[in-house]
């Protein structure tokens, strides 16, 4: 089941990239979902995802945080 969680936030994410606003607050809601590891998970692969979007740079500090 957490696995599914994971790939559901990915897929979200992925249909909200389009608005920068709307993209960090699923990312938000996400990290207050998700266990640390797959936090983790998903910080390795919005580093990947993001490489061609400039204007999602600035969510990466969100996982930081």
């Amino acid at each position: 089941m957490p696995r599914a969680m994971l790939d559901y936030t990915k897929t979200i994410l992925q249909k909200v990239s389009f608005d920068a606003r709307l993209f960090s607050r699923e990312l938000k809601k996400a990290i207050s979902r998700l266990l640390p590891s797959e936090i983790e998970e998903l910080k390795i692969w919005l580093q990947f995802y993001i490489v061609d979007k400039p204007e999602l740079q600035p969510t990466l500090l969100l996982l930081k945080a």
